[in-house]
């Protein structure tokens, strides 16, 4: 169950990036701009906030695999209509609903959270995470591959494919029932700005937590800029390839996970955060050595990644029969902390150039180091 949770989260979080590589594409079959497809594909990620909100705490209300099933069918069913459209008016009209519906790798991990053995829920969230972890970097260069073999429109309907699947998967696999804990979808909805209040280990994880993803985010969109400007101007599909070096740091989330369990959270977390740190400062001085840049990246993303497992853990541990919901409000505040670091990181690199954006998003995380240091997680 943990392994199909994995490869279930890792397909319904990457649905909202096949596209971007073949932005190119689109805009010509839709007789569009590139600049105007940009804007369509950003309610993807708007749609993704959404589903953290609205989508992610059914699989506390009901039945975990059912509600999971229809979220990959409706994914399937919007997926193929994007395939289908027209015009940008109909693309932008489902990719909302992709966006929203993506959100299926939180859920996962919620699931993930409630039923494994509390000496062993670091370890098996860190395999879930993984997925998600993967579906990130990977909807990008599965979608490039995809696009390039087959068109856009035949890369959609792929992905379509793989969601029928998994929503037959979910059905047959997840078994789990409701948590029982008693609570209404309204209530929960309306609980989740309180919980920040009331519970001050979600409050530091996620405020933690989204310093960290915004400099991963500034990271990559700073990166894609920098490599795209003389004296590199390199193509998409070769700035793409980098994300195969940030795609080898998900290796160590399953480790984070059984380090967590043994030592504690918060000693992942800063073990994870100091070696992302060095990685980005160093990436900021290396960008002509390509070697040493993707290792950089490697080791930037191991760290983020494994300090991530051990906070979301922490953040699923404060209610284990009911975990959705914590993670809802996590993850809402985490990815607002990535939306801005993506906004800042392209902005940035023009801005201050490459070296300097680096060393800011070092700082970033040596601020989230301090944060920890200073509010120890509490023990498990």
């Amino acid at each position: 169950m943990v392994l199909f949770m994995s490869l279930a989260a890792a397909v319904g979080t990457s649905t909202i990036y096949p596209l971007q590589p073949a932005m190119a594409d689109v805009a010509d079959s839709l007789g569009s701009q590139i600049a105007v497809i940009g804007v369509a594909l950003a309610f993807g990620p708007i749609g993704y906030m959404v589903g953290l909100g609205l989508l992610v705490p059914l699989v506390d209300r009901f039945s975990p695999g059912r509600v999971l099933a229809a979220q990959f069918g409706v994914l399937a069913a919007a997926l193929t209509l994007a395939a289908a459209a027209g015009n940008v008016a109909g693309l932008v009209s489902v990719i909302g609903v992709v966006g929203a519906c993506s959100a299926v790798g939180a859920g996962l991990s919620s699931i993930a959270g409630r039923l494994a053995p509390p000496q062993q829920r670091s370890t098996i969230v860190g395999v879930v995470t993984a997925g998600i972890s993967a579906g990130i970097l990977a909807g990008r260069i599965v979608g490039g591959w995809l696009a390039d073999g087959i068109g856009w429109r035949g890369m959609l309907l792929v992905f379509a494919a793989a969601c029928a699947l998994l929503a037959v998967g979910c059905l047959s696999i997840i078994r789990a029932g409701p948590s029982g804990a008693g609570r209404g979808y309204l209530s929960t909805m309306r609980s989740l700005p309180g919980l920040f209040v009331h519970y001050s280990t979600l409050r530091v994880a996620a405020i933690r937590g989204a310093l960290w993803f915004f400099a991963f985010c500034a990271v990559w969109a700073g990166l894609a800029v920098a490599l795209s400007e003389p004296p590199f101007s390199y193509s998409p599909e070769r700035i793409g390839m980098y994300a195969l070096a940030g795609l080898s740091g998900i290796l160590a989330t399953p480790a984070a996970g059984m380090w967590t369990d043994r030592i504690g959270a918060r000693r992942v977390i800063l073990a994870g955060l100091a070696l992302a740190g060095l990685a980005a400062a160093i990436s900021g001085f290396a960008l002509t050595n390509t070697a040493l840049t993707l290792i950089c990246l490697a080791l930037f993303d191991a760290g983020l990644f494994a300090a991530q497992v051990a906070n979301q853990s922490t953040v699923l541990s404060i209610d284990p029969a009911a975990p959705a919901r914590f993670n809802s409000a996590y993850m809402l505040v985490y990815f607002v902390g990535g939306s801005l670091g993506t906004a800042f990181g392209a902005a940035a690199v023009g801005w201050f150039g490459w070296s300097t954006t680096a060393v800011i998003t070092a700082v970033t995380i040596g601020v989230a180091g301090m944060i920890t240091v200073g509010t120890p997680v509490p023990p498990r």
